[in-house]
């Protein structure tokens, strides 16, 4: 995910007093952990039945990064 579409995430779900500006930088880095894990969570169901290699698997993984 870009930075946009983390922030965006949050601030939809915030009340106004919650945005992301009010936000510590762990509660940031918490939040767009949890982002990602739910992400790739979603690609994995998505995707296991395919019966990818594990190679196939770590480039998947590490592409989502270049986002």
């Amino acid at each position: 995910m870009t930075r946009k579409q983390i922030i965006d995430a949050w601030n939809a779900q915030a009340d106004y007093m919650n945005t992301w500006q009010h936000l510590g930088e762990d509660e940031k880095l918490d939040w767009a952990i949890k982002l990602e894990r739910e992400a790739f969570a979603k690609f994995f169901e998505d995707h296991w039945r395919e019966r990818w290699t594990d190679q196939q698997i770590v480039e998947a993984i590490r592409a989502r990064g270049q986002a």
